[in-house]
């Protein structure tokens, strides 16, 4: 005999499918880190973090691939909560308030992929540049003096160039999505998936 639960996978895929789909005129407003305020329905939120997810994709990302975000919380920001899992990634924050030492070892602990960095924290990502070889690819959403980077590419150019339509790959509910790393206060910062 079995239970009488749904059988159905709980990914976030769904979860955002169902948003876009139910809300999709809901307005989103955050506040950008000029102070201004950036205005989108879920439909758009819903259809660009399908955009990243192709665009990661095009760029190598394999399932399980680390890519780590030096962003203030915005839109792009959750754009990336989805996206990057989704479409198979493993998304993870990296903490602005660490010392740059501490933000290149979480970087080289993951072994991240792709960093998607707010213009305005370019000069924080720029500190620790040379101690992070293995960075593939570097995603700035917004503006910000990227000189001395390597592997640049512009957040909104990359999901302009994705088509709609874009499908999400099969994913099991118990494939990592996220890890937080501890502020490294009694040692180097610990991760947890």
């Amino acid at each position: 005999m079995q239970g009488t639960m749904m059988n159905f996978p709980l990914t976030l895929a769904h979860v955002l499918g169902r948003a876009g789909q139910l809300y999709s005129a809901t307005e989103i407003v955050s506040r950008l880190p000029d102070k201004s305020l950036h205005r989108q329905t879920y439909a758009d939120f819903h259809r660009r973090a399908r955009a990243l997810g192709a665009a990661l994709q095009k760029l190598g990302l394999k399932k399980g691939d680390r890519v780590a975000t030096l962003m203030w919380n915005h839109y792009a920001h959750l754009e990336a909560y989805f996206g990057i899992p989704c479409a198979g990634g493993v998304l993870h924050t990296l903490n602005l308030r660490l010392h740059p030492d501490d933000i290149a070892y979480i970087i080289n602990h993951a072994d991240d992929k792709v960093i998607i960095v707010d213009g305005s924290l370019i000069p924080l990502l720029a500190r620790v540049r040379d101690q992070i070889p293995n960075v593939q690819h570097i995603i700035v959403a917004g503006d910000g003096d990227t000189t001395g980077l390597l592997n640049v590419l512009d957040y909104e150019t990359l999901l302009a160039a994705e088509p709609a339509g874009y499908e999400w790959p099969e994913l099991d509910e118990r494939d990592a999505a996220i890890m937080c790393y501890t502020s490294g206060t009694t040692g180097n910062p610990k991760g947890v998936v």
